[in-house]
């Protein structure tokens, strides 16, 4: 394993996990499943038994961010077609083992709709992206934290705002300002507490590899992280650096040949 290969794999192995072979037209990479993110790792391992990862494409590719695949329409895909929506039918549960597993570089995670559509933050049946990202200086992750307490707060406020919602109408239908005043004060007031019961803030862990190796920290905790690289983390490079056109989709395409249960 080259040094490269060694950043990724930070996380302690456990019972459960699995190994992966990608073999790509870029080279080789080694994934490891989670054994402590059982829905996604089964999928995952079910799909690759199954051929359905054979010839799909890379098809969004963003440099210092990460690469994404899964998309079945794109092994039958047009030059220049845009991709991203296709999948197995069907959705997996949330299992976001946060501080745990975040988005170092290296992390393998998967993709998912957007919260105005899927609160639940289900992730896509099959589409999954690589971690690249890049390093943060202290400023640079403060700043990021600032960040991480604001949208915390706010998706504890909506979550209060819609259990509320009944109520909410109601007091608008009357026209009861000072009811709706007094409401949401109330609810921002829940929202305080809870978000200083749970504060949003950086391990040390989390720290130390934002500021060194990288990684893409905005997305922690609203993903579900299920793996990482092993070996080939070269090749994850080689791959985000490629020239993309519309849709971040690569000007050449970027193909998984075939994938393989290791253990």
């Amino acid at each position: 394993m080259n040094t490269n290969d060694s950043i990724a794999t930070a996380t302690a192995p456990s019972e459960g996990d699995v190994l992966v072979d990608i073999q790509t037209t870029a080279g080789d990479i080694q994934v490891r499943l989670f054994g402590d993110t059982p829905r996604h790792r089964d999928n995952f391992v079910k799909l690759v038994n199954e051929g359905y990862y054979n010839g799909v494409l890379f098809h969004r590719v963003i440099n210092e961010f990460m690469i994404q695949t899964g998309d079945p329409d794109s092994k039958t895909a047009a030059p220049g077609q845009h991709l991203g929506t296709g999948g197995p039918g069907y959705t997996i549960d949330a299992e976001i083992v946060y501080p745990r597993h975040f988005h170092r570089k290296g992390a393998l995670a998967a993709a998912r709709q957007a919260d105005q559509v899927n609160p639940e933050r289900r992730s896509s049946g099959s589409q999954f992206y690589i971690v690249t990202g890049k390093a943060y200086n202290e400023s640079q992750l403060k700043q990021m934290e600032g960040q991480m307490k604001m949208a915390q707060q706010q998706g504890i406020f909506n979550r209060l705002a819609s259990e509320n919602r009944a109520k909410i109408m109601e007091l608008r239908r009357n026209n009861d300002q000072a009811g709706i005043q007094k409401l949401q004060e109330e609810l921002v007031a829940l929202t305080e507490k809870e978000a200083a019961e749970n504060p949003a803030t950086l391990t040390p862990e989390q720290r130390k590899i934002y500021g060194t190796i990288g990684g893409t920290p905005h997305l922690d905790g609203q993903y579900t992280v299920f793996g990482e690289v092993t070996k080939g983390l070269d090749v994850v490079d080689k791959i985000q650096a490629v020239p993309t056109g519309a849709a971040d989709r690569p000007l050449e395409d970027v193909k998984i040949l075939k994938m393989t249960i290791v253990k």
